[in-house]
């Protein structure tokens, strides 16, 4: 059963264990049915796409560090809010 990759029109890029037997599912952000299946990048070599993937990671770990430095501020604004008091 191989696992693919897919993009929805929202955006959001997922994997998919897909069976022989089962259709193609829906995007995990959105509920979307509207996916389409991408060429995964393990299965193609070359510099362009080892610079993509890279490219691809780095956005992701931004976006994460960001995502957790605000819940930290909000955490952070919480805690002195309650203890201000």
């Amino acid at each position: 059963m191989p696992i693919y990759e897919y993009r929805c029109g929202c955006g959001h890029t997922f994997e998919l264990l897909v069976r022989p037997s089962s259709q193609t599912g829906a995007c995990l952000a959105c509920g979307g049915s509207e996916i389409e299946r991408l060429l995964s990048l393990h299965s193609v070599r070359s510099d362009q796409t080892r610079s993509r993937a890279a490219r691809d990671i780095r956005a992701r770990n931004r976006a994460t560090r960001t995502d957790q430095a605000d819940a930290e501020a909000r955490r952070i604004k919480a805690h002195s809010r309650d203890h201000d008091e």
